[in-house]
C-alpha cells in the first residue's frame, strides 16, 4: 500500500472514529439530559404522594378546622359561614319562581314552573345577558338598573302555562357569587369586588337592597326572597331530587362545600333556633390549609405570584390551589418548565410560551391526560399548538402525560380526603348498627363533570377511605346547575307565601 493510501486511511479512520467519540458524547449528553428530567419527574410524584394515611390526617384536620370555625369567627382558616337558609326544598314546592345568577362578565336569568312531588320542575326558561365592561367599574346604581331591566325584560316574555297566582309577588333566588357579609336569608353586604368588577359606592352595601331599589325604579313588582351562591344552591338542587343529600362540594374553576349542620351543634349562633333545626353552612373550603397537605416548590412558587398569595399557601398553600381547575395545568406547566430549563426536555432552548403562567388550561391537561392513541397525537399537538413545542418524541409525551396523572391523582385523592372530613363532622364515616341510612353528597363543576380521570380517582379513593361495608352508604351524584335552578329552588322554600300553602 502506498504511503497516500496508508494516510488517508488513517485519516478516514481518526475522522470515523472522532465522529464515534462525539456520538458516544451526544448520547451520554442525552442519556445525562433524560436521567435528570426523569429525576425531576420523580421527585415531584414523591413530594405529591397521598398515601391513604396522609388522607387521613388531612381528614382530621379538615374535621378539626370545620369544628374551630363554627366556635367562633376567625377561629379558623374556614369560614364556616351561616348561610340562613334552614329551609332546604321537599320536593313538595309549587308554583312559578325566578333566579338570577350573577357571578362574572354574564349573568343569567331564569324561571322554574314547579309542580309539586308528581311533576317537579314543570318547565324552565333561561337567558344569558353580558355586562357591558363600562358598567363592571361603573356606579352600583348604573349596574343594578340594567340588570332589572333584563329581569323586566325576561319576565314579559311569560309564556302559557308560567304564571304567578292571582294577588302575589314574584319571588326571586339571588345567586350572587361575590365576597358577601350575610345578615339573613334576604341580605348580605359586599365585602369586596373579584373577577374585573370595581364598583366603589357597592362595597359594604346590601346587595339585596341595591337590586330591590333598581326593581322598584322601574315599576318590577318582585321580591328577592333567598340571597345564596353556587355552592348552596347546588345542595338545594341536589336535596330537591333525593332526602339523602346532607352536603355539596363543587369541583371547577374554582372550589367550595356546603352541608347540613344542626343548628345547635354552631356555637357562634346567637340567634333563635330555626324551626327546621337546620342549618346550611358555606366552609369556603378552598381557604383550608394544614401542614398534612402535600406540597411542592412548585405549588408555593405558584402561591407567591398568584393574585391572592397565602389565601390559598405561604409555607402552607392552600386547598384551592392544589384541588381547583384553575391551577392544575399550571402547576404541570411549572414542572414541565423546570424539566425544559435543567434537562433540555424540549431541546437546547427553552420554548418561550412554557414561561407565560396559566397558558396550559386544565381541559387541555385533561385532553392529554385521555389521549390513548398509540403515537399520542392528542398531547402531541397540544404541546404544539399551545406551546409552540412541535416534533415530541413518544417518550417525552409519554412524561407529559404521568405528570398530568401525577397532578390530578394528588387533587382527586386530597378532594375525597375532604369530603371525608364533612362525613367525620356529621358521624356518617362509621356504620351504627342497624343504621341503613344513605348519605349523599351533590357534586358539580366542570373539573368533576369533565376531567373523568379525576372523578374516577376521587370516587375510589372515597370508597378506599371509608372500607367496603360504609361505601356502600356514601353516594355522589352529580346535581347540575345549583347557581340557576337550585337558586329558584330556594326562592320557593324561603317563599313569604309558605304558610298560606302548607
Amino acid at each position: 500500500m502506498g504511503k497516500v493510501a496508508v494516510g488517508a486511511a488513517v485519516v478516514c479512520a481518526a475522522t470515523v472514529c472522532a465522529a464515534a467519540v462525539l456520538i458516544a458524547r451526544h448520547r451520554m449528553r442525552s442519556s445525562g439530559r433524560w436521567a435528570r428530567a426523569m429525576a425531576i419527574l420523580r421527585e415531584f410524584e414523591e413530594k405529591c404522594g397521598t398515601p391513604i394515611a396522609k388522607l387521613r390526617q388531612v381528614a382530621d384536620a379538615m374535621t378539626v378546622e370545620m369544628h374551630a370555625g363554627l366556635a367562633s369567627e376567625g377561629g379558623s382558616k374556614l369560614k364556616m359561614i351561616i348561610s340562613y337558609v334552614d329551609n332546604l326544598p321537599t320536593g313538595d314546592e309549587k308554583g312559578l319562581f325566578y333566579a338570577l345568577d350573577l357571578g362574572g362578565t354574564n349573568f343569567r336569568v331564569l324561571r322554574v314552573q314547579l309542580g309539586g312531588k308528581d311533576k317537579r320542575v314543570v318547565k324552565q326558561e333561561f337567558e344569558e345577558v353580558s355586562i357591558p365592561p363600562h358598567l363592571m367599574v361603573g356606579s352600583s346604581d348604573a349596574l343594578f338598573d340594567y340588570i332589572a331591566a333584563a329581569l323586566a325584560k325576561f319576565v314579559a316574555t311569560e309564556g302559557e302555562g308560567l304564571h304567578v297566582s292571582p294577588g302575589r309577588q314574584r319571588e326571586l333566588g339571588f345567586t350572587f357569587s361575590f365576597p358577601v357579609r350575610q345578615s339573613s336569608i334576604s341580605s348580605g353586604s359586599l365585602i369586596k369586588w373579584t373577577k374585573g368588577f370595581s364598583i366603589e359606592d357597592a362595597v359594604g352595601q346590601d346587595v339585596v337592597g341595591e337590586l330591590t331599589k333598581a326593581m322598584e325604579r322601574i315599576g318590577l313588582d318582585m321580591r328577592v326572597s333567598a340571597l345564596v351562591n353556587d355552592t348552596i344552591g347546588t345542595l338545594a338542587g341536589g336535596r330537591y331530587y333525593d332526602q339523602d343529600v346532607v352536603a355539596a362540594v363543587i369541583l371547577g374553576t374554582g372550589t367550595n362545600a356546603a352541608y347540613v349542620e344542626r343548628a345547635q351543634s354552631i356555637p357562634k349562633w346567637h340567634g333563635l333556633l330555626p324551626k327546621s333545626g337546620d342549618m346550611v353552612i358555606n366552609m369556603e373550603w378552598g381557604n383550608f390549609r394544614s401542614s398534612h397537605l402535600p406540597l411542592t416548590e412548585y405549588d408555593q412558587v405558584l402561591d407567591a405570584e398568584s393574585l391572592n398569595p397565602g389565601e390559598q399557601v405561604a409555607v402552607v398553600t392552600d386547598f384551592e390551589k392544589i384541588i381547583s381547575g384553575m391551577y392544575l395545568g399550571d402547576i404541570v406547566r411549572r414542572v414541565l418548565c423546570r424539566m425544559a430549563e435543567e434537562a433540555d426536555l424540549f431541546g437546547d432552548t427553552v420554548p418561550p410560551k412554557l414561561k407565560i403562567p396559566f397558558i396550559l388550561r386544565t381541559p387541555d391537561m385533561s385532553a392529554m391526560h385521555h389521549d390513548t392513541s398509540p403515537d399520542l397525537r392528542v398531547v402531541g399537538s397540544k404541546l404544539k399548538d399551545i406551546l409552540d413545542i412541535p416534533n415530541t418524541s413518544l417518550k417525552t409525551r409519554k412524561v407529559v402525560i404521568e405528570l398530568c396523572d401525577i397532578v390530578a391523582t394528588r387533587g382527586a385523592r386530597l378532594s375525597a380526603a375532604g369530603i371525608l372530613g364533612i362525613l367525620k363532622k356529621l358521624g356518617r364515616d362509621t356504620m351504627k348498627e342497624g343504621d341503613k341510612q344513605n348519605s349523599v353528597i351533590a357534586l358539580d363543576g366542570g373539573l368533576y363533570e369533565h376531567y373523568t380521570e379525576f372523578r374516577t380517582c376521587l370516587e375510589s379513593t372515597l370508597k378506599e377511605l371509608l372500607g367496603a361495608e360504609v361505601s356502600d352508604n356514601i353516594v355522589i351524584k352529580h346535581s347540575n346547575d345549583g347557581s340557576g335552578i337550585g337558586a329558584a329552588l330556594l326562592a320557593a322554600s324561603h317563599s313569604q307565601y309558605l304558610e298560606e300553602d302548607s
